[in-house]
């Protein structure tokens, strides 16, 4: 073996520990696999940093707790409002996180080797925002039963409100990639992202708190959660694409 082939081998696996997404998806992976590999490697990078996860849940429990304060403690009141609350605070809280969700990697340059992976752009996307609902939707998700008891909250409507939000948080991850793609690498993105996707939240809002509220009105639940599950189809596909053009131009 010569001294060149022994040196290029010793430094092989020191690139690939100086840029870990250039040796995760420099080699053609399929769809899924490349898919797989970003989610993880996104998971991995929010398990270092726990306390972003942690921040969004207890803003979401500390502003929930803040309305008893200003409305007062009656009961009927308090459950009355409580899908409301739960929603709003939830929304505030996906916000809250989606200034994260590129920006790391845009400061870095890892988002420059992301786009010339040989995984569609759009698939780079739709993984970044499938670990972004891990650490953010989904804690929100367990800890809205904890918002519901403290406003005593009726039995039957926890199941539609869980059912409601795990339909409903990954549609405002979605979007939110869109906003969080738009104003990457802009001044005061963080104010600008609110403005771009809370109208487009708004049908979201909607329907989440309608289908809690038609079982307490003993009206059927299923056309709420059947137009949630639509938005939902219709952002998987084209909350990535529009998100990926957004990024291409963020990095050009």
């Amino acid at each position: 073996m010569s001294m060149e082939t022994k040196a290029r081998r010793e430094t092989e696996p020191n690139a690939a520990a100086a840029h870990p997404v250039e040796a995760d998806l420099s080699t053609p992976p399929g769809l899924f696999t490349g898919f797989a590999r970003v989610v993880a490697r996104d998971l991995r990078l929010a398990l270092r940093q726990r306390g972003d996860a942690g921040l969004v849940v207890m803003f979401f429990v500390l502003t929930a707790t803040l309305f008893p304060f200003g409305l007062g403690p009656e009961p009927n009141l308090l459950a009355r409002i409580a899908p409301g609350v739960v929603w709003v605070t939830a929304l505030l809280a996906v916000l809250l996180s989606l200034e994260r969700l590129f920006l790391a990697d845009y400061e870095d340059g890892s988002l420059e080797l992301l786009t010339l992976s040989p995984i569609p752009l759009s698939v780079i996307v739709l993984a970044k925002v499938t670990a972004h609902w891990l650490t953010t939707g989904l804690p929100l998700l367990i800890a809205a039963p904890v918002i519901g008891i403290m406003y005593a909250m009726p039995g039957e409507a926890y199941l539609p409100l869980m059912a409601a939000m795990a339909l409903g948080t990954p549609t405002l991850s979605l979007i939110g990639a869109v906003g969080a793609a738009l104003t990457l690498g802009a001044r005061r993105g963080g104010v600008l992202i609110p403005l771009l996707v809370l109208p487009l939240y708004i049908p979201v809002l909607i329907f989440g708190i309608s289908a809690v509220d038609a079982v307490l009105a003993g009206v059927p639940v299923q056309p709420h959660l059947m137009l949630l599950g639509a938005m939902l189809l219709a952002a998987v596909p084209l909350a990535p694409w529009a998100a990926a053009a957004a990024l291409r131009q963020a990095v050009e």
